[in-house]
């Protein structure tokens, strides 16, 4: 008997187990599970076609190199372009400025928020050869555009400042040198990637601007000259910091430079795969090791750094203290076995990329790319310089909000 009452006792408490564990299935939360994805553009959607053919385009030329992107507000978005490019290039007819391979128009336009080119600033055509970077100082209420152009084939390396209309030039520091055959009074030229002694103006393919609260502005400088050059907002020079090399506070290669809000410096020291932080005056802070090929850098309200990676094509979320927290993208212009790339099969997308026709591929997809920013809406915007293309991606309505890149930091 006392075995059997053991038995019945077991029994019950398995049969209660079991009642358990079927309540607690009935109790799980009920709603739709999201299956599959590969979370290639991260919280966002890439809007299909947005970015669109010149009305001069055709069967022959396309865009140039994608370099740069800004909104001024998210109906007016101002992109810089390394002119028109043939869609086939001539073998043996090379680059530059002359090269039957090149066209020189189509350097600046702003289109609205669909892709449609609403503006042109063709009158200042003379000026450009690699529009580098295109920038909107946070805390100019006049909202002024400025270029960084890197030069070349004749046109000299310089930062213009045009007014929000483009019909003025504000500001123009432009290196007295073309970079081809730049040397000093003797006719010597100085080594590609370390000029000893530049002056203030005698840029190394200065590359990208960053703005402080009281109007001054950095250079990234650049290519060649390893150093950060602070100027007034009329043009001055003021000071300057770092040399060519891979010791502490030396650059090879500046691709992008941020300031946060307590005026602490990022650089991004592309060739040396890090970023280095430095505090206003120059002093180096910290350095973040083992990032490969960062080219740009935005510091959000949030207080969180992001880095676009060219390499590896992605955006990169990193902390204050370095640590990396998200990242999101994918390579888009080929894949394995000859498969079509992750870029776009919209037509007028594969037309504006110089793809074949009858391209069949994804959208959204990262080809080196260039600058990113953020208009007023949360809308985020790319340069993919190697497409080249733009591309927008929109926050999706089920986005984990923790993810999205914040606005810039601003007044």
């Amino acid at each position: 008997m006392g075995l059997e009452r053991i038995a019945k006792g077991l029994t019950l408490v398995a049969l209660a187990a079991l009642a358990a564990c079927s309540q607690e299935q009935q109790a799980a939360p009920a709603g739709p599970v999201t299956k599959g994805g590969d979370d290639r553009s991260g919280p966002y959607d890439v809007v299909a076609g947005w970015w669109k053919p010149a009305p001069d385009h055709d069967s022959i030329w396309t865009w140039g190199s994608a370099s740069g992107i800004w909104p001024d507000t998210p109906d007016r978005v101002l992109a810089v372009i390394w002119g028109d490019g043939r869609r086939n290039p001539m073998q043996g007819a090379g680059g530059g400025r002359n090269s039957p391979n090149e066209r020189q128009r189509n350097f600046l336009v702003a289109v609205d928020r669909n892709g449609n080119i609403t503006e042109n600033w063709s009158q200042w055509d003379s000026l450009f050869n690699r529009p580098h970077q295109i920038y909107i100082n946070p805390y100019d209420p006049e909202r002024a555009i400025w270029v960084d152009e890197r030069g070349g084939s004749g046109v000299h390396e310089a930062i213009y400042k045009f007014s929000n209309d483009g019909k003025q030039l504000l500001l123009n520091l432009r290196d007295p040198r073309p970079v081809s055959g730049e040397s000093d009074e003797q006719g010597v030229v100085p080594p590609a990637r370390d000029n000893p002694k530049p002056g203030p103006l005698d840029f190394g393919q200065n590359a990208v601007l960053a703005f402080l609260p009281n109007g001054d502005f950095l250079i990234g400088d650049g290519y060649q000259n390893g150093r950060v050059e602070r100027f007034s907002a009329t043009g001055e020079f003021i000071s300057e910091f770092g040399s060519v090399g891979s010791g502490v506070g030396q650059f090879d290669l500046i691709h992008g430079i941020a300031v946060d809000r307590n005026n602490r410096i990022y650089v991004s020291d592309r060739m040396n795969h890090r970023v280095q932080i430095f505090e206003e005056n120059g002093t180096p802070v910290e350095q973040w090791d083992n990032i490969w090929d960062p080219v740009a850098i935005l510091i959000d309200v949030n207080d969180k750094v992001w880095v676009l990676d060219g390499t590896l094509n992605r955006i990169l979320r990193y902390s204050m203290q370095g640590e990396l927290e998200d990242y999101f993208g994918t390579y888009g212009e080929a894949s394995s076995l000859g498969r079509p790339g992750f870029t776009c099969a919209d037509e007028a997308a594969v037309a504006a990329a110089g793809l074949p026709v009858g391209f069949e591929g994804a959208c959204g997809g990262f080809s080196l790319p260039h600058q990113m920013s953020v208009d007023s809406e949360g809308n985020v915007y790319v340069a993919q310089f190697g497409g080249p293309w733009f591309d927008k991606y929109v926050p999706r309505a089920d986005a984990d909000q923790s993810r999205l890149i914040g606005q810039p930091l601003r007044p």
